[in-house]
């Protein structure tokens, strides 16, 4: 973060992982008080360390995470407990052990991600000098840890999907905005027209990622029980952020083709009558997207934007102002609601 001192880097870290840390903290320390009430005769460092393993910033990942575990180390301590009671230690028990979990592990997995947690177990009871004993205690711990977690997890300083998918909406509108200005000024002049598309693909990517996230946001939904009030105004943003992921194409279609003009005829009075003329559809094509993603009315700004490329076509009728308006067009017909017709 070029321009950021430290210390800025250092908070605003902390507003983005400190309520993570928090929750994974205050988790632990309840979790290794409740298997104490439980009986532990020994440091409950199973039961702790569940939340510090399976708490995700997500809901639903910080589930999956911790059915995986449980069912890991479950698969783990069998296998273990099993092999040590039937083969002194040796390389070619180890490699069985260790073959024989790898592929539990595959079966245990969420489909993407190879399950290591029923090899590490297996691994653990195996070098253990009471096999038996760490096996029921690391089973008993883990499950008690995980109900904990599960219980705790999504009420314990949750997200709150409405503020994220605003301020991805913010951004969207910021972004989409000021690469369509960026994108118009650069018309006529070949460096800035190839630096500008380079940015126009950072600024598409960007987009697409907001999509998903606003998506999970949406998801999360589902697992945060004191934010399903604001499930309608998470789905409502969701589509907002969609229509701006739409616009992406067009984006880049526009950065694609000022490029081109631009670095095949250089400066030339025909560009330099479509920057002039575009630069003030662009403005207001930006500010119609703002509006689409603040939940807004954008006709007015659609409008002024129509209208400037009205005075455009009139001023020129070549194939390049042809091309250089169709983003335009079919941005702002996004922004009507048009473009889904």
């Amino acid at each position: 973060m070029t321009g950021v001192s430290p210390w800025a880097q250092v908070r605003r870290r902390l507003r983005v992982q400190g309520p993570t840390a928090a929750r994974i903290l205050v988790i632990a320390v309840l979790c290794w008080q409740a298997a104490l009430w439980a009986g532990a005769d020994q440091p409950p460092v199973f039961a702790a360390i569940v939340p510090l393993l399976c708490l995700r910033g997500d809901s639903a990942s910080s589930l999956t995470a911790l059915l995986l575990r449980i069912l890991g180390v479950m698969a783990g301590v069998a296998l273990g407990v099993t092999v040590v009671s039937l083969f002194r230690p040796s390389t070619l028990v180890l490699a069985v052990v260790m073959g024989l979990a790898l592929l539990c592990g595959t079966v245990v997995s969420s489909g993407t991600t190879l399950n290591v947690q029923v090899a590490v177990t297996s691994l653990l009871v195996f070098a253990n000098p009471s096999p038996d004993a760490y096996g029921v205690a690391r089973l008993w711990e883990n499950a008690l840890g995980g109900a904990v977690t599960a219980v705790l997890g999504p009420v314990l300083w949750p997200r709150d999907p409405r503020r994220e998918a605003a301020t991805l909406a913010r951004e969207c509108a910021a972004g989409l905005a000021e690469s369509l200005v960026r994108s118009t000024r650069a018309i006529g002049s070949p460096d800035a027209a190839s630096a500008n598309r380079a940015s126009a693909q950072a600024e598409a990517d960007r987009l697409r990622r907001y999509g998903a996230q606003a998506r999970e946001a949406e998801t999360a939904m589902r697992f945060n029980p004191l934010r399903r009030r604001h499930r309608a105004e998470v789905a409502e943003l969701g589509d907002r952020i969609d229509r701006a992921v739409q616009a992406v194409p067009h984006l880049l279609a526009l950065a694609a083709e000022v490029e081109f003009f631009s670095v095949r005829d250089g400066p030339t009075p025909a560009l330099s009558r479509a920057r002039t003329g575009l630069l003030p559809v662009a403005e207001a094509a930006g500010r119609a997207l703002e509006a689409v993603l603040a939940g807004r009315d954008p006709r007015e700004d659609t409008g002024v934007a129509r209208a400037g490329l009205a005075r455009y076509a009139e001023s020129d009728t070549e194939p390049m102002a042809v091309v250089l308006r169709r983003p335009f067009t079919r941005i702002l017909d996004l922004c009507d609601g048009s473009g889904n017709r």
